[in-house]
């Protein structure tokens, strides 16, 4: 059986990684989402178990010290991580995860799995970006100017990963990531139990 692979998708804050994700996982049942947990509160929607698990910082501190996370991260005053055992689980069962994470997260885990499909999803422009932040309404204009900075941050993060998607129109990116994902399931080192029986 295939080791599964674990696909981390990331971008600056408002790139759309949520709705790029959302759609992804519409178009690939069989695809399995890893649930981040956070101690930051549930936005309007939002559900415990379903977007997040919403901890309180001292449960969240006490599975940091534990060694409960495959990475974490404080962002903006919260606590964001992604819980290990059950992704350890399913990629041995030969299934396929998708992290959504933000930079800080990701680059300890291209520390700990180099062999995953790091994926980084960019705005068309900074300021489609800065439409798409001022857009969810949620806000203050602080925020959004602290956002921005962080933005151009993390894009020249996006040099680091393995691809990059531009996330102009989400069906298209949907499919770029989805080309990703059969050429990573083509790589040799994916296939070596089918060159050990044929060279039987």
């Amino acid at each position: 059986m295939k080791q599964g692979l674990l696909i981390v998708v990331s971008g600056a804050s408002g790139t759309g990684k949520g709705t790029v994700c959302n759609a992804l996982m519409e178009s690939l049942p069989e695809l399995a989402y890893s649930i981040s947990a956070t101690t930051r509160s549930p936005r309007k929607g939002e559900q415990d178990g379903v977007n997040y698990y919403f901890l309180a910082r001292e449960e969240f501190e006490k599975m940091i010290e534990e060694g409960g996370f495959l990475e974490w991260a404080e962002v903006y005053g919260n606590y964001y991580g992604t819980p290990l055992k059950k992704i350890q689980e399913r990629l041995a069962e030969g299934q396929d995860i998708l992290l959504e994470i933000d930079t800080q997260g990701a680059l300890k885990v291209m520390e700990k799995c180099p062999e995953g499909v790091f994926i980084f999803l960019l705005p068309p422009s900074l300021e489609e970006l800065e439409r798409r932040i001022r857009g969810r309404g949620t806000e203050t204009e602080e925020s959004i100017t602290r956002r921005l900075g962080a933005a151009k941050e993390e894009i020249g993060v996006g040099r680091k990963y393995k691809y990059v998607v531009v996330n102009d129109r989400v069906g298209k990116a949907v499919e770029q990531i989805q080309a990703i994902l059969v050429a990573e399931h083509c790589r040799v080192e994916q296939n070596t139990k089918i060159f050990e029986v044929l060279e039987k």
